[in-house]
């Protein structure tokens, strides 16, 4: 459905929720590069709302708390691990990325590979158990 006002771009922009925000914060910074935009500090060393950017890209990350989120989105934690969906970010410079991230403990699920289609990729899970992936097929430029 198209937006009525047309100064507002369609932005996907997904969120979770960590049992230790803070440090998943830090971590998603030093491992993955993305930098802080927003960070609302809660009680008890929790984070009410961040907003992290990466390129024109971004994510919310908030702690884990019992409200009325918690009822219908679950942490990977609560699922034996499994998540139910992941987000795909397009890098410039794939193998110095996915170099860092090996560097800060990602847990590497697909080590970095070429596509068949293009660009290489590789997917990995954060400390948390949150699942990621990375590449450098960028499908906005594809012909397909």
């Amino acid at each position: 459905m198209a937006a009525d006002n047309k100064s507002i771009s369609p932005t996907i922009i997904p969120s979770m929720r960590y049992k230790d925000a803070p440090a998943a914060i830090k971590w998603l910074c030093k491992a993955f590069g993305f930098e802080e935009h927003l960070i609302v500090p809660a009680e008890d060393d929790m984070i009410a709302h961040a907003q992290l950017t990466f390129g024109n890209g971004m994510i919310m990350v908030g702690s884990l708390r019992d409200d009325e989120f918690i009822e219908h989105q679950k942490p990977p934690s609560a699922l034996e691990g499994y998540n139910s969906q992941s987000p795909y970010i397009i890098v410039e410079d794939i193998d110095k990325h996915y170099n860092c991230a090996v560097e800060s403990g990602a847990e590497v699920i697909v080590p970095l590979k070429e596509q068949d289609y293009g660009g290489k990729y590789y997917s990995c899970k954060d400390p948390e158990g949150f699942l990621w992936h990375f590449g450098s097929y960028n499908p906005w430029d594809s012909d397909s």
